[in-house]
């Protein structure tokens, strides 16, 4: 059989990324301070772009109703600008949205990590050094130990109320009226955060540091607790009332300074020595006096650029060569694309922030046990967006509420199918609280068995397996009936 070549022609479809395409995609998850990064090394590389100080007359964000059905404002828009400076004038218009996001003169963004637009990323290792500081090392162990939003959000509280050296700066009591749930419930994370690399971290004061750390070498006995609860004698050197206290011999009280000597009384110095800086929110939410709630972007710390068309026009009126005509054709190019990715960039974070922020209506007003299972999908769905695009925006985003500040992630919960025709759902952090409440409210006589509260919660409309209601049990450190039950008769 002989080999031949011949033409043929096919049609099919494919997806191209092309090189703006994707740059858009890394401007939309990056972070405020890489956005601000980011903005600096274009307005370096490119002449026609340049910081623009004018403050935008911003009009009030609109009121998101706190009613599932309520209507939401227009997204924030500017004016009918063409995206550049008027060369004849040369101020920049002025945006009429409610956050920073014109679409005239200039946009607005914050500092970012400088990816080049020929789409070759910035290598942040290969030019800065840096140790990871306390927060972030906390933080990641904090994603591993907790899948519940409600206890991850309980835990970021807690990471940024750590000093440099280690020690928590708030107490469980502040945080839980905060947060809107009990103070068991932070006492239940703190407990686990404890645990946390380095040894010692999370602890309210030097006595409390010393005692996690002996707890984890399984050296805090009766003996060391007395010598903790008397530290100023161990600084005296007061070893004959230690002794006394203690009730050991003069060569253990020794030992056991000896020991003490060996801890780490400021664990969060063996991490980055960098200021640690406040989380800048890109969101607002605040009330609305109609009970309804403002959403709207965070304009004051956003520099602004844009396109000097006048300047354009002026250099290109002395361009000779047809390098240098395609070299400003190139850069008007970039700066057109920048300002527009910059500004929907904006809209796309306001916009997913409203339908959150709607979505969990309940936890801003009720508390955290009353987080709503959102996916996701739910969001996208709502806003008509990309799963993929939802994520990017959640992703190093913050949204600064009345319950505090938390990254647009964690609004994100596990949900449990309700048994009603509406097909309604239930965070797995309610449904958890739920079961606490149930086994708190129990009497000797009557101790609840995982299939009662099955029963219970199948009344309550949310249907859930009795291995579930096991699983949330012992999440609680909460004992089987068999043994609340024997503990509760021991009593009487």
């Amino acid at each position: 059989m002989a080999l031949m070549q011949r033409l043929v022609m096919k049609q099919g479809q494919s997806l191209v990324m092309t090189p703006q395409l994707q740059q858009a995609i890394k401007l939309l998850q990056m972070s405020n301070v890489e956005i601000q990064d980011f903005v600096e090394a274009e307005l370096e590389r490119n002449p026609l772009l340049e910081r623009s100080d004018t403050t935008s007359e911003a009009k009030p964000a609109e009121p998101i109703a706190d009613v599932p059905d309520a209507p939401f404002g227009e997204e924030a828009h500017g004016g009918d600008g063409d995206g550049s400076e008027s060369p004849s004038d040369g101020a920049p218009s002025k945006s009429d949205s409610a956050g920073p996001m014109p679409d005239s003169s200039y946009t607005s963004t914050r500092n970012s990590g400088q990816v080049s637009l020929d789409g070759e990323a910035y290598d942040f290792a290969a030019n800065v050094s840096r140790e990871v500081t306390l927060s972030e090392h906390l933080t990641s162990q904090l994603n591993l130990h907790f899948k519940a939003a409600a206890d991850q959000l309980i835990g970021q509280h807690l990471i940024g109320m750590v000093n440099d050296i280690g020690y928590l700066t708030a107490d469980t009591a502040s945080i839980a009226a905060m947060l809107g749930t009990d103070i068991a419930h932070v006492d239940r994370v703190l407990t686990v955060l404890k645990t946390f690399d380095p040894p010692g971290v999370f602890a309210a004061d030097l006595k409390d540091c010393l005692r996690i750390q002996l707890t984890e070498l399984n050296h805090y006995d009766p003996a060391m607790a007395t010598l903790l609860d008397h530290l100023p004698l161990v600084a005296k050197r007061d070893f004959p009332a230690l002794k006394n206290l203690c009730k050991v011999s003069l060569e253990d009280i020794h030992d056991m300074i000896a020991e003490l000597r060996q801890l780490n009384p400021k664990p969060g110095h063996a991490f980055g020595t960098e200021p640690v800086m406040p989380v800048v929110p890109d969101v607002y939410v605040r009330a609305a006096n109609d009970g309804t709630w403002i959403v709207e972007l965070n304009s004051d710390s956003l520099p602004r650029v844009l396109i000097n068309n006048q300047y354009m026009a002026k250099v290109s009126r002395g361009a000779q060569k047809v390098e240098d005509k395609l070299f400003l054709s190139e850069c008007h190019a970039q700066a057109s694309w920048l300002v527009k990715s910059l500004d929907q960039r904006a809209k796309t974070i306001l916009k997913v922030a409203r339908e959150i922020v709607k979505q969990q209506d309940a936890f801003l007003v009720l508390g955290v046990q009353h987080l709503r299972p959102i996916t996701l999908k739910t969001v996208a769905e709502a806003i008509e967006m990309h799963e993929s695009t939802v994520s990017r925006v959640t992703s190093n985003k913050y949204v600064s509420t009345p319950r505090g500040n938390f990254e647009l992630k964690y609004f994100f919960t596990n949900a449990i199918q309700s048994g009603t025709v509406d097909g309604a759902t239930h965070s797995a952090e309610s449904v958890r609280q739920r079961i606490k409440e149930m086994i708190a409210a129990e009497t000797a006589e009557a101790v609840l068995s995982d299939d009662d509260i099955v029963m219970a919660l199948k009344a309550e409309n949310v249907e859930i397996a009795r291995r579930t209601v096991a699983k949330y049990r012992e999440s609680l450190n909460i004992q089987s009936s068999v043994q609340r039950r024997r503990e509760a008769r021991s009593k009487h």
